[in-house]
Order: C-alpha cells, then sequence, then structure tokens
C-alpha cells in the first residue's frame, strides 16, 4: 500500500468533536481573523476559508445568525449572503483564476454538513483537469497551498476599495 504524508490531517483528526460550541458564533467573536482564516466581515455575514477544504481556495459565506434553517434568514441577511457569494466568485477567478465554482448548502447531517446547526454556503473554485485519479483511486485529495498563504492572497482582494461592511 502506498502511503501519503500529511501530517497536517492530524490537527482535522484530533479536532473531531472536540470544539465547544458553534465555531461559526465563536470565530467571529474573537479578533485575530488571520489566525481564524476570516477574510471578510460584512454587517449580517462574514467570510471564512475552510479549516479542512475541498479544494485550493475554498471559502464559506456564514450568516451572523445561528441558525440551521435557509428558512430562518431573509431580507438584508440574505440579500448580503448571496452578495458576499457572488464576490467570493469573482475574487477568485480574479486571484486564482478559478474557470468554475460549486456553490451550495449542506442542510442537515444526512446532505453532508459537518456543522449543521449553523447554516453556511460553500463556494469551492474548480479548474479544468483538478479532477485526477488521487480522489478517485487513491481516496486522496491534494491541496496544494497553505491556509495562511490563501488567506494572506484573499484578504486584500475583499477590502480593496470596497468600503463594504467592516474590515478585520
Amino acid at each position: 500500500m502506498n502511503k501519503l504524508w500529511a501530517p497536517w490531517r492530524m490537527q482535522y483528526i484530533q479536532k473531531i468533536g472536540s470544539e465547544k460550541g458553534c465555531i461559526f458564533c465563536t470565530k467571529p467573536r474573537q479578533s485575530n481573523d488571520r489566525k481564524n482564516l476570516v477574510l471578510y466581515r460584512g454587517k449580517y455575514c462574514f467570510v471564512i476559508l475552510n479549516l479542512f477544504p475541498y479544494n485550493n481556495g475554498h471559502l464559506m459565506v456564514v450568516p451572523y445568525r445561528h441558525t440551521p434553517r435557509v428558512s430562518d434568514i431573509s431580507g438584508a441577511t440574505l440579500a448580503e449572503l448571496w452578495d458576499l457569494v457572488g464576490r467570493c466568485i469573482e475574487i477568485l477567478r480574479k486571484r486564482f483564476h478559478a474557470e468554475g465554482f460549486n456553490v451550495g448548502i449542506n442542510a442537515g447531517k444526512i446532505a453532508g454538513a459537518g456543522i449543521k446547526e449553523h447554516l453556511h454556503v460553500h463556494v469551492v473554485p474548480r479548474w479544468g483537469g483538478d479532477t485526477n485519479y488521487m480522489p478517485v483511486i487513491g481516496g486522496t485529495k491534494v491541496i496544494s497551498q497553505a491556509l495562511s498563504d490563501a488567506w494572506k492572497q484573499l484578504y486584500p482582494l475583499f477590502h480593496a476599495k470596497a468600503g463594504r461592511g467592516r474590515s478585520a
């Protein structure tokens, strides 16, 4: 059997079930956005890098309101949520030259939600040929960029001349 050395995965394995409270509630209350991977803070929602991404640049747009249901958000929160999804797409297209995107909500554990108690929208950039044999045959996904590097590249783009929301 071949082995792929991925020591950073141990952090994920050790964290499963160890987080106290909802990370989508606690992370935005903290002030260290770089450490918490928060890229942007709006009035009703924020943008955060996925700590355990499906692809490089995997972002999540999260309402501050703690709810598992799409039907519980409306009005200004819903408008800001989808505005930020659009901004994420354009920023990922500009910075990482993404050619396509998977945008989705995993509503409920059965639908694949890792954090089922707090609604969040995934924005996953895609490129031609980004699916290879590793996930299919090897059962392994290769992420080729450190999250700290992605944060450094994306953070300025969320704050450049936009003047929207509050910065970190």
